[in-house]
């Protein structure tokens, strides 16, 4: 068959060709704009590892109506289904948690041209672009087709990119259609469903980057203390956000590396985090002290001096732009700082009490707690624990996407969405260099840092509100809290302090579970005199897997009416919560939904709310509702009662296991004349056979036993032979690394051959072996022992020669007429099977008698 050529001069031929007709010049008329997407492309290249010499085939720069410019930036490929490669839930794949996947950017259309649209999002003032992928082929009567694939790429999506539509030409560029064209794609929207996915995958590239940066400035920055690198990231961060019309972000280029008194690279990261607190009309006394902390990094000496033409401040800088940019310029509605919080851990110099102290909650946990406190747009909440502000920001989404589903009218939609920012989250945070992390957090989240307070909230904060309306209390209506464990009563004495200061609604804290079974007795007391404790959840574990060992709970309370012992309170052993998490520091993700995770976690703020009626995924033995007693406070972790009558499925279970063992004991001990049988053997007539002949040998699509998923459908085969090599079963993981049924695995470790008689998954270094001809089922043992007398050869051999070695043998099989003699193989084993068949009816039909003489 020939090879497909390549079409792509006449794709370019025929794009041009539209273009030109269109009054459109790919070769921009604004040669400032074109450098400006050309630089923007050298940055992204030099810093993504991908080769800095491509480029789109063609871009264009149009304006709408509106006077705002949109990129377009247009890819072709010459080969036939080359148009754009999706990953498993239908976005652009081009790249995964570690790296950039420049396979795909290389050899699909839309890929590419995406790739590029995102360079103009990390380094140019340009928020929305159009990207653009052209492929083409001859067919059999030497005719081109061609496929276009239109995505639109900007902060509202994520710089994943959407599909706009299916089109046939590119008449949708021209003047006159333009601008319909604009009003499509900004009437796309993402789903929740689909945000959600894109943050998830988002959160793993984040990881990555922050350890990429964390270990370039730990090994190539010297003389920072590991509060400076904190605040040298807020810096940088806060001084390239910009404010769209008003001020500039902060690029490289505007760092001059200067000694000049008044023009420092700090100096001028001063001036840009000014000007942009400003505009974001924080409270004075708020940006005052933003600036004044981060002043004390950022002006010093030896950071601006100047070596080799460059400050260490703009190298850093420089570092964080390139890393980072990308994520936060693209509006997440994730915890951002709350991942560089994780990771900045291990700067922060903390003992290893304080690093299971305070811990970032995940984020997912996060949202479990706002939904229990019963969070929506008019809900007044905060936290007296902030950390990195992780629980205000998903408390601040799910208000956002609350008011957005409520309010029909953008103008009171508007309204509603800067009150929440302003006034309606407050955070307490006595750490400094934390509190840093806070601020920016929410600053990143688009602003809801107004009333993040640097105090102590047990003894310094008031109830008021820290800026603004400082005579006034916050009216709290929801309490979130991961407190530190190391405070009076696990940490009790924050929810006593806060609930103390509310009048109505809900709180959910999570907290090691000893605050709920002794070590917080008193304030538990003092907290049921006005809350009602609501649910007891028993949270997994590993939840804080790799940074804390600690076994937590979440306790919700509603707040201002005082527990009763008839209160019902919802006990639910959540340990199973659907996920499994490693802790592994290569792997893409240490988080996996393996048993309907998100549906699990719905399911646990129901039941709180609504009662037994919920209860699916969870069953009778993971929720219980019972009471607590008042006077004790430490009755809280509670379980379901158990019933210690044994079930029939209990005792039948038990029974079958004895006979199975008993009975395996008993055909072990017995034996047959082996003599006859041996005769038997010789009479067969044995030729040699090339084993490549008869069978297969493949090396298996293998993956590490974290992946596996509860079930018990199918075996997971390893290279050893203990239990056949079956380390445990797995529900379906996926259908790429599944094994056919009827054929053998082959472990490496001890060469034992075990035959599969169902669909089976496999560990590395596992060999499948499947047969070439029919085998009937009864002469499977027969050749499975054949095989097996091939061990000594195969251990002989280092396992990179195994499937060569097996390949070459000549093994003897009985043979008749020129074909392996099954008749004989399976009357052999049948006869030997009804042998020991009659010593167990014999033996069972004794025992059987024998129980009756007892009686």
């Amino acid at each position: 068959m020939a090879k497909e050529q390549s079409v792509e001069p006449m794709v370019a031929q025929m794009v041009n060709g539209w273009l030109k007709s269109y009054g459109l010049d790919v070769k921009l008329e604004q040669e400032s704009l074109n450098s400006e997407i050309d630089s923007a492309l050298n940055e992204y290249f030099s810093k993504s590892g991908g080769n800095g010499g491509n480029r789109p085939d063609a871009k264009l720069l149009i304006q709408s109506k509106s006077l705002k410019y949109y990129p377009v930036l247009i890819e072709y490929k010459g080969y036939k289904d080359k148009l754009v490669k999706l990953d498993a839930n239908g976005q652009v794949e081009n790249r995964n948690a570690k790296e950039y996947l420049f396979k795909n950017i290389n050899s699909y259309a839309v890929n590419g041209a995406v790739h590029y649209a995102n360079a103009l999002l990390h380094y140019t003032k340009y928020t929305d672009i159009i990207s653009i992928g052209v492929t083409g082929y001859l067919d059999d009567y030497n005719v081109l087709n061609y496929s276009i694939g239109v995505y639109y790429v900007s902060k509202n999506n994520f710089g994943v990119g959407q599909k706009v539509d299916d089109y046939t030409d590119l008449s949708f560029l021209k003047k006159e259609n333009f601008d319909g064209f604009v009003e499509k794609i900004n009437n796309l929207q993402l789903s929740q469903k689909e945000i959600e996915k894109i943050r998830e995958k988002r959160e793993g590239e984040i990881n990555a980057s922050l350890v990429k940066l964390n270990n370039d400035i730990y090994e190539n920055e010297k003389g920072l203390s590991e509060q400076d690198r904190v605040y040298l990231v807020a810096a940088s961060i806060i001084a390239s956000l910009g404010v769209e019309g008003k001020v500039a972000p902060l690029d490289k280029s505007d760092l001059k590396s200067s000694t000049e008194s008044g023009n420092t690279d700090g100096e001028i990261i001063i001036r840009k985090i000014q000007s942009f607190l400003k505009e974001k009309n924080l409270p004075s006394a708020k940006k005052d002290m933003i600036v004044r902390t981060l002043q004390n990094t950022l002006t010093t000496e030896n950071i601006n001096k100047v070596e080799s033409g460059e400050s260490q401040l703009k190298r850093v800088f420089s570092k964080i732009i390139d890393d980072l940019g990308i994520y936060y310029k693209i509006g997440l509605t994730t915890d951002f700082t709350g991942r560089l919080f994780n990771e900045m851990y291990s700067w922060l110099g903390f003992s290893q009490d304080k690093l299971n102290d305070v811990v970032l909650t995940p984020s997912y946990i996060a949202t479990l707690l706002v939904k229990l406190a019963r969070v929506d747009m008019n809900s007044y909440v905060w936290d007296f624990a902030t950390g990195s502000a992780g629980l205000l920001v998903a408390a601040m989404n799910e208000m956002l996407v609350d008011a957005k589903n409520k309010i029909k009218s953008p103008d009171e939609l508007y309204l509603k969405t800067a009150s929440i920012k302003a006034n309606q989250l407050l955070g307490i945070e006595i750490l400094p260099s934390v509190y840093m992390l806070a601020i920016l957090n929410m600053i990143l989240m688009g602003d809801g840092s107004s009333n993040i307070i640097n105090q102590n909230s047990l003894t310094q904060f008031d109830g008021k509100y820290g800026y603004g309306k400082t005579d006034e209390k916050f009216p709290a209506t929801a309490f979130v809290l991961n407190p530190p464990y190391s405070a009076p009563g696990n940490g009790m004495i924050f929810v006593q302090r806060a609930l103390s200061m509310m009048n109505k609604g809900y709180a959910a804290i999570i907290i090691q579970g000893s605050a709920g079974s002794g070590k917080a007795t008193s304030y538990n007391k003092e907290i049921l005199k006005t809350n009602t404790l609501l649910a007891s959840i028993k949270m997994p574990s590993d939840l804080f897997v790799g940074k804390s060992n600690v076994q937590t709970y979440i306790y919700v309370f509603r707040v201002g009416e005082g527990h009763n012992n008839d209160d019902v309170v919802k006990f639910i052993d959540f340990t199973n919560d659907g996920y499994t998490r490693t802790n592994r520091r290569k792997s893409n993700s240490n988080l996996r939904d393996t048993d309907n995770a998100k549906q699990r976690y719905e399911e646990v703020v129901n039941l709180v709310r609504f009662g037994k009626s919920k209860l699916s995924l969870l069953n009778n033995k993971e929720y219980y509702e019972g009471h607590i007693n008042v006077e004790k406070g430490d009755d809280w972790n509670q379980t379901a009662p158990v019933d210690t009558r044994p079930s029939f499925e209990d005792l039948n279970q038990t029974i079958k296991n004895s006979l199975t063992s008993y009975m395996s004991q008993y055909i072990k001990q017995s034996s047959i004349d082996s003599s006859l049988y041996s005769d038997r053997l010789l009479s067969a007539n044995w030729e040699e056979i090339e084993l490549s002949k008869l069978f297969k040998i493949e090396s298996t699509k293998s993956f590490n036993a974290d992946s596996l998923v509860e079930g018990n459908e199918y075996d997971y085969v390893t290279r050893t032979s203990t239990n056949e090599g079956v380390l445990r079963k797995t529900g379906f993981v996926n259908a790429e690394n599944l094994n056919d049924a009827n054929i053998w695995s082959l472990g490496l470790l001890q060469m034992d051959f075990f035959y599969r008689k169902t669909q089976w998954y496999a560990g590395q270094f596992v060999r499948k072996v499947s047969p070439k001809i029919q085998i009937p089922a009864k002469a499977i043992p027969f050749i499975t022992t054949i095989l097996n007398h091939q061990k000594p050869v195969l251990l002989s051999v280092s396992v990179h020669q195994v499937d060569d070695t097996f390949n070459s043998l000549k093994v003897k099989f009985p043979v008749k007429d020129g074909q392996l003699d099954f008749e004989f193989m399976s009357s052999y084993i049948t006869e030997i099977e009804s042998l020991y068949i009659e010593k167990i009816t014999d033996f069972l039909t004794k025992q059987s008698q024998t129980e009756k003489d007892c009686h």
